[in-house]
């Protein structure tokens, strides 16, 4: 068991003694005092906090923006983080250049985070491929914008910026090569202060924990938990981090499934189901920025039970399985089964969710998944409806869909998939589903949307899938 955290702080070697649950902005402003990282929302939504945290991934070591504010010590233990300050060596790195030759900051409080994730976006394309999958060779202006979408200015205006973005290009991050980090392999315990860290490396190790320990919390990217740290709303005594878990990390593919560890990120989940369900892909990309998924798992989505977390529609109407596991052996499920209720599950004290598995498309397939929220990028949802159909010679034969927002739980809408089966899928059949919708679900009210104006947006969702797969609306944007 040790007292400290080792990590590469704008690329020297780092030990800090410190509480493993301190947010890495806290420690990042009041230890070594570099304050260019700022506090704005410590909720994870402004951008101002950001700053860069680097794995080995193959001979590089891979890059991406994360929110500081909601980050806590022990979750870069082992890793690298650059800092706006650690941009510059002998010279100004191209983003910042670009930045100041552009005159693309005013006061001085969003920049920072800005240049960060504008820096994290130029060092993924310039690594040709290191860790996840680059998608094009060039940065156009969908990559500058979705690399700002996690990022708030609030004076200067998204013009200078993103011209700024377009001149600085592709640049890698001056940091520490990959073997490196064989000076500072994660502890398995961390300790200080009344604060423990656990990071075990196989599912076993994690079992005999969470055996042993039932009231820790289990941490995956902490990008739920991490708000009420920021907010220190709340302390955590003894954490289990599921990142270092080697079977949680693992992506899958076979002929039929893609499967999925717990710990897996959404920026991974996203690079894999892209090609083959491009509507979810735009609903990951929309609830959460790049900074929130690089640290988000596809687990931490579905253990919080939120009845507005938009991971679980889409899953469900997909026909997602659910593994769960213990000392005991491992269960699987549908996941619309392990919710029960407002934030109960089906998760024994003793299990970790696994895995996650989702069939790929079959020949006749139509899935579309719709969120409905007050702003387009990096919002809760009001309302988020998945619609997934295969049809045979004209009827459809199989119908899956699953609504957010609508109930205590994420919940299949079992009436309106029987109103689809069986017929054509038509105006007449649309109708009928849309009524079934109106009677099954009873939502609330409150800020986000009335009960009324949720029904009848969830019942008009009916309609927009209709006419998407008719291909009137463009349901899928570039990515």
């Amino acid at each position: 068991m040790s007292q400290t955290i080792r990590f590469f702080l704008n690329g020297q070697k780092q030990k800090a003694s410190v509480r493993p649950d301190t947010t890495v902005l806290d420690w990042l402003r009041s230890g070594p005092r570099l304050t260019g990282t700022k506090e704005g929302c410590a909720e994870g939504d402004c951008g101002a906090c950001s700053v860069l945290i680097g794995d080995p991934a193959g001979d590089a070591v891979h890059y991406q923006a994360a929110n500081s504010c909601i980050l806590a010590m022990g979750q870069i233990d082992g890793r690298a983080v650059v800092t706006v300050e650690g941009l510059k060596t002998e010279q100004l790195h191209p983003v910042q250049a670009a930045m100041a030759e552009n005159g693309s900051s005013q006061c001085g409080f969003c920049t920072p985070g800005i240049v960060i994730s504008l820096a994290g976006l130029a060092a993924q394309r310039s690594a040709a491929g290191a860790g996840l999958a680059v998608r094009k060779a060039e940065v156009t202006d969908s990559d500058i914008h979705d690399a700002l979408a996690g990022n708030l200015c609030r004076c200067t205006g998204y013009r200078p910026i993103v011209e700024a973005a377009r001149k600085a290009g592709n640049a890698p991050i001056a940091g520490p090569h990959v073997a490196a980090f064989a000076q500072i392999e994660p502890r398995t315990t961390i300790s200080a202060s009344g604060s423990t860290f656990h990071q075990p490396q196989s599912l076993n190790d994690l079992l005999q924990l969470r055996k042993e320990r039932p009231d820790a919390i289990l941490l995956g990217g902490g990008t739920d938990l991490g708000v009420a740290l920021a907010d220190y709303h709340s302390d955590w005594s003894e954490v289990i981090s599921l990142a270092r878990v080697r079977e949680l990390r693992a992506v899958r593919e076979t002929e039929h499934h893609l499967s999925f560890g717990a710990a897996v990120t959404w920026e991974e989940v996203l690079a894999s189901v892209i090609e083959y369900y491009p509507s979810f892909a735009i609903l990951i990309r929309r609830f959460g920025s790049t900074q929130i998924r690089s640290m988000g798992t596809i687990g931490g989505n579905i253990g919080t039970a939120s009845p507005i977390g938009d991971g679980p529609p889409a899953l469900i109407a997909l026909g997602a399985e659910i593994e769960l596991a213990s000392l005991n052996g491992h269960r699987f499920l549908a996941l619309e089964d392990f919710f029960l209720d407002y934030r109960k599950t089906e998760l024994r004290a003793d299990e970790v969710i696994a895995s996650v598995s989702i069939p790929k498309p079959v020949e006749g397939q139509a899935f579309r998944v719709y969120k409905i929220s007050k702003r387009y990028d990096q919002d809760i949802s009001t309302v988020c409806g998945a619609f997934s159909i295969v049809r045979e010679e004209g009827q459809v034969r199989r119908a899956r869909i699953a609504f957010g927002g609508m109930a205590a739980t994420p919940q299949r809408a079992a009436k309106a998939e029987q109103t689809l089966v069986g017929g054509l899928f038509d105006q007449a059949a649309v109708d009928a589903c849309a009524d079934a919708i109106a009677v099954q679900f009873k939502p609330l009210s409150d800020w986000r949307g009335s009960a009324e104006y949720r029904s009848q947006v969830a019942a008009n969702l009916a309609e927009r899938f209709w006419r998407d797969v008719a291909g009137e609306t463009v349901a899928v944007m570039s990515l």
